[in-house]
């Protein structure tokens, strides 16, 4: 009998909730921190990132549309998959990160947790960041905060996961939809974790994950007119000073530091916007 070959998975880019190969053919290998092959994963292509915002754009409306509690579910609906997939995601972060199996677990649950809060802010939002305004007249005034719209964000180059689950997460739960470069060398378990939206009841377009070359990659988001933000957070400081400037050519909010996972609320304000609403007061 004839030795069996093991089927080597190809990574697939996320785009509008179906999990396509690059448009150009293009792969790249990945390997563990050991310098071990890990797998082959689809390199996206800058036609792929249009295609993705495209995808952002058309799901943000209904994202937003939907209620809080509606998101909230969706993505606390993720946690419970990441925890059924939790040994598999560990394996992972243990092999892309060089960490012990112990320390990967624990990745692996703050990660989960992280999911979890986020899931508790989407119903929060409007308490926390709006509020009434005193004015002088017969009105009510309202701020209410409302999304950027469509995010790019270029996640941590070091954190496999965990620095992916902050980046992505924050700006989805305020209402906005997210075009995402995961790690380059380590990229894997933000591709697994994206895999899991397709059980997890996300709309297609509201994660969008584009596996590649950063260097090649994250141009092109800063300069896309239909980008609304932009989270150079992953990148170096000159790399991200310099993306910055390009991105300012379409007015886009931009994040160029890692926010503290202990300071959270600035990740998540930092994509919302304020909108102010009168209303007459009744008699």
């Amino acid at each position: 009998m004839s030795e069996r070959l093991d089927v080597r998975k190809t990574y697939k880019l996320l785009i509008n909730g179906a999990f396509p190969r690059s448009e150009s053919g293009r792969s790249y290998e990945v390997t563990s921190f050991a310098g071990e092959f890990l797998a082959n994963v689809a390199q996206g292509s800058r036609k792929d990132l249009r295609d993705a915002v495209v995808a952002a754009r058309a799901a943000q409306a209904k994202w937003w549309g939907a209620t809080a509690y509606n998101r909230g579910q969706v993505v606390y609906r993720l946690a419970e998959m990441a925890e059924s997939r939790r040994d598999e995601l560990a394996e992972h972060v243990e092999l892309c990160e060089g960490v012990k199996t112990r320390e990967a677990q624990a990745i692996v649950s703050r990660s989960i947790d992280r999911i979890v809060w986020y899931a508790g802010w989407t119903d929060k939002i409007a308490q926390v960041f709006g509020g009434s305004n005193p004015v002088a007249g017969p009105f009510f005034n309202f701020s209410v905060p409302v999304p950027s719209g469509v995010v790019a964000v270029i996640a941590d180059q070091d954190s496999s996961l965990q620095g992916f689950v902050d980046t992505v997460l924050a700006p989805i739960c305020v209402g906005n939809t997210v075009v995402a470069i995961p790690s380059e060398r380590r990229p894997t378990p933000a591709v697994l974790l994206g895999e899991m939206t397709a059980t997890s009841d996300f709309p297609g377009g509201v994660l969008n994950i584009v596996t590649g070359l950063s260097d090649e990659l994250a141009p092109t988001l800063a300069a896309h007119e239909d980008v609304d933000g932009i989270d150079l957070g992953g990148l170096t400081p000159a790399t991200a000073s310099e993306l910055a400037a390009v991105a300012s050519g379409s007015i886009k909010r931009v994040l160029r530091d890692r926010p503290d996972p202990a300071a959270s609320l600035r990740r998540l304000r930092a994509f919302v916007e304020t909108s102010t609403v009168w209303h007459t007061i009744g008699q």
